[in-house]
């Protein structure tokens, strides 16, 4: 279940009648212009089957095999190792991807990891950008079949979670652009993928070694993590990567390109990540798409709770929300338990953030249809259980703050209670278990400010601007 958009869209300006490449060369003029380049790390663009990048000291340009033409100055993405935080990884394949989409932007720009943004929806942790830090989801398997320990010195990307998951559960993914991580092999009777949204992967990793994360430590001590991780498709955000997670694909071929874009076939603004429309964020799925669940073997049972990308599976939390709805028998809030009794919960920051508590709810009633699902009989061949807190307080404090390392010792408590039923029931051997993110999260700098849609504004620059990056040109 999602927190409340936070995304926020500037209003249309009347187009001049700029020609489109006149007006995107007005638009980089101010972009580019080393007065903005506090807030702006990258500007990036697509032409002739290239895409460009640049910033206000290089330009290059990125053929989808990685070729790099420096067209001026220094190359902006130069560092694509996966392993430093201020890098571009795979940054040629991410890019390429989004902008194959009629659905991307004419610019999209890319925010400097420190700008802070609170007029716009921004928090103190942030995540969207293609750097490193801001991208990297842990990936960490435990369970039969994984043919490592400790931390392996690797990374993937994050359509390889949904080819790992499809493989290990025995289905397809032919024609999928990710592939299955070699590190695991199919043979448990039982694949579980875990998502604690916003959860970077150095903060879970260093407590999971500290003790604070006993259960993340017990998944380990099954298995290996990747000190890479899952570096998120661009741009790192939710529903873009939970889509990419279990589709394979990146969002130039599911179509999820945003949080909050603009359809230029509609006309008109489209906004799949709120509270209220997540439910329905299928609906703009492409329609050749197939999720992991739909590539199962036939008669598999599948379970897919908290999380909008269901189609296919056969228990969803969110198919009931919809059905409630058709029935008009309420809604998923309708069924959500009081934070205040909740004992996995740290209360003191129940009572002091009110995106906290909603999110305890929504992860409470998560536990207990897992629970629900693994408690009698047989559990289902795949089940995906999406947690929301980790990524409401990582918004609120910044990654390493006080309360996201509650949220995460929450998150770790719960998963607590699946394992010791799970263990109980004597199937510990039979579950390999997958446990990622969507991306990775970076502390913004409060005195760090400063709005690019201002400045275009004050060129005489015509646009749209959804989800604070995304500039359809001339609209």
């Amino acid at each position: 279940m999602p927190l409340p958009s936070r995304d926020l869209t500037a209003s249309a300006i009347v187009s001049e009648g700029l020609t489109q490449p006149a007006l995107r060369d007005r638009a980089l003029d101010v972009l580019l212009d080393p007065a903005l380049a506090h807030v702006v790390d990258l500007v990036c663009w697509s032409e002739k089957g290239l895409v460009h990048v640049a910033d206000s000291a290089g330009h290059s340009a990125l053929a989808l095999d990685g070729t790099t033409t420096v067209l001026a100055g220094r190359d902006p993405v130069a560092d694509q190792d996966p392993f430093t935080d201020d890098g571009y990884p795979f940054a040629a394949a991410r890019l390429h991807s989004l902008f194959s989409d009629p659905r991307a932007p004419d610019l999209a720009v890319v925010h400097t990891g420190a700008h802070h943004w609170p007029e716009r929806g921004g928090h103190l942790g942030e995540h969207g950008s293609l750097n490193g830090l801001q991208s990297r989801a842990p990936l960490l398997l435990s369970g039969p079949g994984v043919q490592a320990r400790g931390i392996v010195e690797r990374a993937v990307r994050t359509v390889d979670v949904g080819a790992t998951l499809a493989h290990l559960a025995g289905g397809s993914y032919d024609e999928m652009d990710g592939r299955p991580i070699d590190l695991v092999s199919p043979g448990a009777t039982h694949v579980v993928g875990l998502l604690w949204d916003g959860a970077p992967s150095g903060e879970l990793l260093a407590l999971a070694a500290d003790g604070t994360l006993p259960n993340v430590a017990r998944l380990l001590a099954r298995g290996c993590a990747l000190r890479g991780g899952a570096i998120a498709e661009f741009p790192s955000v939710t529903l873009v990567n939970h889509t990419c997670a279990l589709t394979g694909l990146g969002p130039g071929r599911h179509g999820i390109v945003h949080n909050a874009f603009y359809d230029r076939v509609l006309g008109e603004q489209v906004v799949p990540n709120s509270s209220a429309s997540w439910h329905r964020a299928m609906d703009w799925l492409r329609p050749d798409v197939r999720t992991v669940f739909e590539r199962l073997p036939a008669g598999s049972v599948s379970a897919c709770v908290n999380e909008p990308v269901d189609t296919g599976a056969t228990y969803s939390t969110f198919a009931l929300v919809r059905e409630t709805g058709r029935a008009g028998t309420g809604t998923l809030s309708d069924w959500l338990p009081s934070a205040a009794d909740d004992l996995h919960a740290s209360q003191a920051h129940v009572s002091a953030h009110p995106d906290y508590e909603w999110a305890t709810q929504v992860d409470a009633i998560g536990l207990t249809q897992v629970l629900d699902l693994w408690r009698d009989g047989e559990p289902p061949r795949l089940t995906w259980w999406n947690t929301t807190l980790t990524d409401s307080a990582h918004h609120a404090g910044g990654p390493g703050s006080e309360v996201s390392r509650h949220s995460l010792r929450d998150a770790d408590r719960r998963l607590g209670v699946w394992l010791d039923l799970v263990e109980e029931r004597g199937l510990l051997d039979h579950v390999v278990v997958l446990l990622t993110a969507d991306h990775g999260m970076q502390g913004a700098e409060p005195g760090c400010t400063g709005d690019w849609d201002d400045a275009l504004t004050a060129a005489g620059v015509a646009f749209r601007d959804e989800a604070y990056g995304f500039l359809y040109l001339g609209v």
